[in-house]
């Protein structure tokens, strides 16, 4: 793997990804408006390194909780429904000043006919940027042609944990 600091100033964080990622922007419909997401994303092999990020201007944070369980409904009620497993884990980040944060990482098994496709482990955090906009941050792995591998297990390997740990926003 070709291992890359990856600085996205708009964005406001820093990423440690295997490979050159590509980026793409697209507008998604919340509350009768649209927010842009962008989506940093690099393939290796059978995985996909992505960071997401959504930014809830000042004005409409009073929905950043309805917002962010929406998002991680939309995956895990997902994982649910294939018959999969969901795990959560305490985790942590670290901001660009170093402060260290409470989060929570899910590690997911997503099943087709009763057997693992694809395992996947993704965290969400959330920040506050100086003019009050906040920042939605979703990293994570897609792991494909899962086998018998168990999805906590598997994606706390040291590639994986290095993607994760080395993300700071801002």
């Amino acid at each position: 793997m070709d291992w890359r600091t990856v600085q996205s100033p708009q964005e406001r964080y820093t990423a440690l990804f295997p490979g050159k990622p590509d980026k793409l922007e697209r507008r998604i419909p919340y509350l009768d408006q649209e927010l842009l997401q962008t989506l940093e994303a690099v393939k290796i092999d059978d995985d996909i390194y992505s960071v997401s990020t959504i930014r809830l201007p000042a004005n409409q944070s009073t929905s950043l909780s309805k917002l962010l369980s929406q998002l991680q409904a939309n995956l895990i009620d997902r994982t649910k429904a294939s018959g999969g497993d969901v795990t959560v884990e305490d985790a942590f980040y670290r901001t660009a000043d170093r402060q260290r944060l409470p989060t929570k990482d899910y590690f997911l098994d997503l099943k087709v006919n009763g057997k693992s496709q694809q395992l996947m482990r993704v965290r969400w955090i959330n920040r506050v940027g100086p003019t009050g906009d906040t920042w939605i941050y979703q990293i994570s792995v897609l792991h494909t042609n899962a086998g018998n591998e168990n999805a906590k297990t598997f994606l706390s390997a040291e590639e994986y944990e290095n993607f994760f740990s080395d993300f700071s926003p801002e």
